[in-house]
C-alpha cells in the first residue's frame, strides 16, 4: 500500500496549462505502476493516463492524448501530470493511484488512491 498526496490543482483559463504532482511515500513506489484518473459529479471515474515502473511505458485516454504528459521520478517518489491546452471539459477532481507492476486503465485495478485535487478550467 502506497500513501499518495496530490497537489497543483487550481482555476485556469481555457488554453492554459497546469502541472499536477503526486507525492508517494513507502518503499513500494518504485515497484508500482501509477495512474491519473478524473471524476466529475454524477459521472464515473474515468481514466486519464498511466505509467509503468521505469517510466518508459505510458498510455493515455484518447481525449487527452497529445495534450497531457505523465512522468515519474523514482528517486523523488513523485509522479506528475503536465496538462496543456486545457479545455472546460477537463474540469474535474484529479486522482493519483498506484497498483502492482503493470499499467492499467481500470480504476478497480488500483490499490491506493490519493484524496484528489480540483482542476477547474474556465471558458
Amino acid at each position: 500500500q502506497v500513501r499518495l498526496v496530490e497537489s497543483g490543482g487550481r482555476l485556469v483559463q481555457a488554453g492554459g496549462s497546469l502541472r499536477l504532482s503526486c507525492a508517494a511515500s513507502g518503499r513500494a513506489f518504485s515497484g508500482s505502476a501509477m495512474g491519473w484518473f478524473r471524476q466529475v459529479p454524477g459521472k464515473e471515474r474515468e481514466f486519464v493516463a498511466t505509467i509503468g515502473l521505469s517510466g518508459s511505458t505510458t498510455y493515455y485516454a484518447d481525449y487527452v492524448k497529445g495534450r497531457f504528459t505523465i512522468s515519474r521520478d523514482n528517486a523523488k517518489n513523485t509522479v506528475d501530470l503536465q496538462m496543456n491546452v486545457l479545455k472546460p471539459e477537463d474540469t474535474a477532481v484529479y486522482y493519483c493511484a498506484s497498483r502492482w507492476l503493470t499499467p492499467s486503465m481500470k480504476p478497480s485495478d488500483y490499490l491506493s488512491w490519493g484524496q484528489g485535487t480540483q482542476v477547474t478550467v474556465s471558458s
